[in-house]
């Protein structure tokens, strides 16, 4: 778990400095900056998804990862998470729902989340986890001092999300082939991708209840192992 609690205290580091921040930058330069970053975020997002061929396993995951999450209403459910901590730390709205969902997605869906807290908790490996926690250190910073604190609070999305992959790591190790990782992956450059574009104004699109779609290609690996065994 230590690699995570480092990239835990980063974010929060991280947003405690951009939170300094907040306020003092003109409008029309954090509105620019909000767009480089987006694009920065889209360009991540696509050089990610093109790390797979299994085009068709990418397209079933989105599929049934969409019904999964519109079932149980995820991008709600982190909505109402992100406003009831903006009435709880905050006297006025300023984008704290905005903030600590876009930042808990970006900060979780990619694969440096995934990968690296599979080898913290398979090999005690922390060095990916490590270089993670220096990004979302500065991500935090830049996010933190434009979107305001619920930045801070997507420290705890990573904590437990991170914490949870750790903890099943040995248990899924079987199943996480190279080229599960690498669709898990595809998966998750996908949704970085559409996150770019929400941050571009360009199209609000529900993330969150496409956030099981990661999981899809390791389900499907699980459910093929069985039944070659049986």
């Amino acid at each position: 778990m230590l690699g995570t609690i480092v990239n835990t205290l980063s974010i929060i580091v991280g947003s405690l400095i951009g939170l300094s921040f907040r306020g003092k930058i003109p409008e029309k330069y954090s509105q620019t900056i909000m767009h480089g970053i987006g694009l920065a975020v889209v360009l991540i997002g696509l050089k990610t998804a093109l790390n797979t061929d299994a085009i068709l396993i990418v397209i079933i995951s989105f599929v049934i990862g969409s019904i999964i999450g519109e079932l149980f209403s995820i991008e709600d459910r982190l909505d109402r998470l992100g406003n009831w901590i903006g009435q709880r730390f905050s006297k006025k709205d300023d984008g704290i729902a905005k903030g600590f969902v876009s930042a808990s997605l970006l900060y979780c869906v990619g694969a440096m989340a995934i990968v690296g807290a599979m080898e913290s908790g398979l090999t005690g490996n922390h060095q990916t986890l490590f270089a993670k926690s220096v990004l979302d250190g500065v991500g935090s910073i830049i996010f933190a001092s434009t979107l305001g604190i619920g930045v801070l609070f997507s420290a705890v999305s990573v904590f437990v999300y991170q914490g949870l992959i750790t903890v099943a790591a040995s248990s899924i190790k079987p199943f996480l082939l190279p080229e599960v990782v690498s669709q898990m992956s595809a998966v998750g450059g996908l949704l970085i991708f559409a996150i770019g574009l929400s941050l571009l104004e360009i199209k609000k699109i529900k993330i969150g209840n496409m956030l099981p779609a990661i999981f899809i290609p390791l389900i499907y690996q699980v459910i093929k192992s069985f039944s070659l065994i049986l």
